[in-house]
């Protein structure tokens, strides 16, 4: 007989995946390989650690906690530990993450949109996609207890077998690398400050803790009195869903780096449509628009559950469903939505990626420490790090 936690473990590890394999991770692998070019073992590298190890480490971090991202960030003080958690909210809501999906798939999908009349318009095209896109978000939602269902047996399969058929067939046809002449410690350097930008840290964090509790209610029975059998679920299932991430990374830098010629001038979005027409030909437009489709739908659909959930309870205290709070936070990343993937990417290139990352880095390893070998000290690291990542940032 089939183990169901084992099989609940595959299914909760692709959820994992398709969470965290958005709008940057499509985007900024490309962009390592296209830059390292002959490099590329090393760009890779450099990616890695800051786009697959880090968020492995928020995922390790946040078992160790239960899922109870409060407790998590209140190590720094009740008030400051709020602040904080507010502050990764608009992060990975209204201000930055849900906006970056929606444009970046509105800037890969354009070309097969039928309205031809609307992409005359550009704000236009872009605020009836937005609001169909985000109306389809809202739809796969508002039954909180499926979302994993959903990502791990129909949107994580779809995607993975997409990207698979565009990774295969661009390996077979490469012919020659970019050519690279920066430094290797240029093209690490270059590629880890990349790997920033995907933001899967701040993903990682609040991911593992709705898929924790979403653990909870569906194995109740089974887990209720087995809190370690439900972090060695959550930990095998984190470990599956970040390998998978790693090994299209690797893919889709190798494409990057073999495919890439000819896209430098092009933005992070673009480059991925190029190359990917490139590799398929304008035959594999179907291919391509579900890659790029599942690929944001799939995060769309998980933080705007983290924070719809973080608005009922901790903002409104309960007072309004899980529904109505998710349908308000798709409201508010409405706006930033319309105004196209070029501005989006600016807002994440800035101090939030540079100077915050950093500290939410440092509180991750204080937190694992401390469950781990009693490390108390949180405070100051934090503040050395602010200090010292924001006059890099400045000078």
């Amino acid at each position: 007989m089939k183990n169901p936690l084992q099989s609940y473990t595959v299914t909760t590890g692709l959820a994992v995946f398709s969470m965290l394999f958005g709008a940057g991770n499509l985007m900024y692998p490309l962009v390592v390989g296209m830059t390292a070019g002959s490099q590329l073992g090393i760009g890779i590298a450099g990616f890695f650690l800051t786009a697959v190890c880090i968020p492995l480490a928020g995922l390790i971090g946040m078992i160790l906690f239960d899922g109870n991202y409060e407790q998590f960030f209140n190590r720094l003080g009740k008030i400051p530990g709020g602040i904080l958690i507010w502050i990764c909210m608009m992060i990975i809501g209204p201000i930055i993450a849900i906006p970056r999906i929606t444009t970046l798939s509105h800037t890969m999908i354009a070309p097969f949109i039928p309205w031809n009349f609307l992409q005359v318009i550009t704000p236009l095209s872009s605020c009836v996609f937005s609001i169909i896109f985000l109306g389809i978000t809202f739809l796969a939602t508002y039954r909180e207890n499926k979302i994993v269902d959903i990502l791990g047996n129909v949107i994580s399969p779809a995607l993975l077998v997409s990207l698979i058929i565009i990774i295969t067939k661009g390996i077979f046809s490469a012919s020659y690398l970019t050519p690279n002449t920066n430094p290797p410690f240029e093209i690490f350097k270059s590629s880890l400050m990349t790997g920033y930008e995907t933001l899967d840290l701040f993903g990682a964090l609040f991911f593992s803790a709705i898929v924790l509790n979403i653990l909870k209610k569906t194995l109740g029975q089974q887990l209720a009195q087995k809190p370690r059998l439900l972090a060695w679920v959550g930990l095998k299932s984190g470990i599956l869903g970040v390998t998978l991430l790693g090994l299209v990374y690797i893919g889709m830098s190798i494409l990057g780096a073999y495919h890439g010629h000819g896209l430098e001038g092009a933005n992070a979005g673009e480059l991925f449509r190029g190359i990917a027409f490139n590799v398929l030909g304008s035959y594999g437009a179907f291919i391509i628009a579900t890659a790029v489709l599942m690929a944001c739908l799939s995060t769309a659909i998980a933080l705007s559950a983290v924070v719809a959930e973080y608005t009922q309870f901790t903002l409104l205290h309960n007072h309004l469903s899980f529904s109505t709070c998710l349908g308000l936070t798709l409201l508010a990343c409405l706006p930033l939505s319309i105004f196209g993937l070029g501005h989006v990417l600016k807002l994440t290139g800035g101090p939030i990626t540079y100077v915050g990352y950093p500290i939410l880095i440092t509180i991750t390893f204080c937190n694992i420490a401390y469950k781990l070998f009693d490390f108390k000290p949180i405070v100051i690291p934090a503040i050395i790090t602010f200090v010292a990542a924001l006059i890099s940032y400045l000078y």
